[in-house]
């Protein structure tokens, strides 16, 4: 009994230890949120993309640094740059659907989160991953985000874009309005209780 005991807790405490749940942003913290056309807001106004909702529920400056229809190569190349000019403290990383959708090699996709997560550690920045789904017959999470997130002892938020409510979709693939306001608000209830 003992034993089993004592092997639980091990295991609690091994566990524990791989993302530390412990989080806070100084006043002053930047928020980098780094993807394609999910982070820039397409199919809202600007204004409603998830960045500038999530600017507003937090306080914080938000950096909204999605590009409508880039792969995750070509954020791996962008990032150094925005790194060096924004100087975040959290940087979002919401990158791949284009991938996905290309059916790119997800190995590739895998090296390319995964080295842009190395690029923002190595900066000072904490990392929060956002798992994108599959366009499949129905939208599952590709297993790439759960599998860089268990490597490089990520925090993920895997439910947040998996919208399948009709009214909170502008197309197939991109949230209106009032879907980016509940992806903000997923982060922004994150950032507060971590």
């Amino acid at each position: 009994m003992i034993v089993l005991c004592v092997i639980t807790v091990c295991l609690v405490a091994c566990n524990n230890d791989k993302v530390d749940d412990k989080f806070s942003l100084s006043d002053d913290a930047v928020i980098l949120a780094l993807g394609d056309s999910l982070t820039y807001g397409t199919g809202a106004p600007k204004t409603e993309s998830y960045p500038a909702i999530l600017e507003n529920l937090t306080g914080h400056q938000v950096i909204n640094a999605g590009i409508p229809g880039e792969i995750s190569q070509d954020g791996l190349q962008r990032l150094p740059k925005l790194l060096e000019e924004y100087q975040p403290t959290l940087v979002i990383l919401c990158h791949g659907a284009n991938d996905l959708i290309r059916r790119l090699d997800t190995k590739a996709l895998e090296q390319n989160l995964s080295n842009m997560i190395d690029l923002i550690r190595q900066s000072g920045a904490e990392v929060l991953l956002v798992s994108v789904p599959e366009l499949k017959f129905t939208l599952n999470n590709s297993p790439v985000y759960a599998s860089v997130a268990d490597k490089k002892s990520v925090r993920l938020e895997d439910d947040i874009i998996q919208i399948v409510d009709s009214s909170l979709k502008s197309d197939l693939i991109h949230p209106n309005a009032q879907g980016y306001k509940l992806i903000a608000e997923e982060i922004a209830d994150w950032i507060h209780y971590n």
